[in-house]
C-alpha cells in the first residue's frame, strides 16, 4: 500500500515542524555589565548554604533577573537567594518583558513554572522551571 504525499499532507507537516523547539543556545549569555555588578553588590560578603527547595511569598520577593538561567531573590539585609532554572529562558535577562511566576501555594518551590509575557502586545513567551534556592547570608550571621 503506498500513501500520496498531497499539499495538504506537506502544509501540515510544515505548520508542525514551526512548532517545534528551534535552535536555542547551550549556554546562557554572559552577564552584561550592570547584572554583574547587581551581583557583586547583593553577595558581596555572603557565603553560599545548603540548597533549599522552597522560599516564602509572604514578603512580596521581588526576583531580580540577572541572566536567562538565573534569578536573585532579596531577603532582607543580610539573606539573598539565587535560583538557578532548570534550563536557559530566552529573554529573560533581557527585563523587557513581564515575569509570571506560577506558585501553587505560599511558597516560591523548585519545579515552580515561570512565563515570560510580551509587555505591549500580551503573547506568552517561553515557559520555564525553578531550580533549587540557594541562601547566601551574610558571614556576620553563619553560626
Amino acid at each position: 500500500m503506498r500513501i500520496a504525499i498531497t499539499p495538504l499532507i506537506i502544509a501540515a507537516a510544515m505548520a508542525l515542524s514551526s512548532c517545534a523547539p528551534q535552535n536555542i543556545a547551550a549556554t546562557p549569555a554572559p552577564l552584561t555589565a550592570k547584572n554583574a555588578k547587581l551581583v557583586e553588590k547583593l553577595l558581596k560578603g555572603k557565603v553560599a548554604g545548603k540548597a533549599v527547595s522552597c522560599i516564602s511569598n509572604f514578603r512580596n520577593q521581588t526576583a531580580l533577573r540577572i541572566s536567562d538561567d538565573a534569578l536573585l531573590y532579596r531577603d532582607g539585609p543580610n539573606l539573598v537567594y539565587r535560583n538557578q532554572l532548570r534550563s536557559i529562558c530566552p529573554g529573560l535577562a533581557d527585563d523587557d518583558d513581564i515575569l509570571i511566576i506560577r506558585s501553587f501555594n505560599a511558597h516560591h518551590c523548585t519545579g515552580d513554572l515561570i512565563q515570560l509575557v510580551d509587555r505591549y502586545s500580551g503573547i506568552p513567551g517561553p515557559t520555564c522551571v525553578l531550580g533549587d534556592f540557594i541562601p547566601y547570608k551574610s558571614a556576620k550571621t553563619q553560626s
